[in-house]
């Protein structure tokens, strides 16, 4: 189960350490708008439904400390193979193409104890940025 902040979900991006103070930093500065997971283990594996159009997430830091608020815009499930350019480019991580998002993607998961295959569902997630 994920974690709660007065009552709203807690969005903890990436990996704890660097990684996650350069993505939370990406949010807090508008260019990232966009955030992927597995349906397998980061939702069904949790106990957890989807993220729903207006919810608000809470963004933390390590320590589980509020460092902004975001709202969910949009999110579809789709084939790990299916994600668009367009998705990939709202993460706002420097991508240079889909396969480079692919195989950045496929390594952290696969680091993480999660092997993607081509029909593995993807849940590709808009957020906005709503407090900071």
């Amino acid at each position: 189960m994920w974690g709660r902040i007065d009552g709203l979900r807690v969005l903890d991006l990436g990996t704890p350490g660097p990684l996650r103070a350069e993505l939370n930093g990406l949010v807090l500065s508008g260019a990232k708008t966009a955030t992927a997971g597995l349906v397998e283990s980061d939702y069904r594996a949790e106990g957890e439904d989807l993220e729903h159009v207006g919810e608000h997430l809470v963004l933390v830091d390590d320590d589980g400390g509020r460092v902004g608020e975001v709202s969910v815009t949009s999110l579809e499930v789709v084939p790990f193979a299916a994600v668009t350019w367009e998705f990939a480019q709202a993460e706002g991580e420097g991508y240079r193409s889909i396969e480079h998002w692919r195989d950045v993607h496929r390594r952290y998961w696969a680091g993480e104890g999660q092997h993607v295959e081509d029909d593995t569902e993807v849940v590709c997630l808009y957020i906005s940025l709503v407090t900071a």
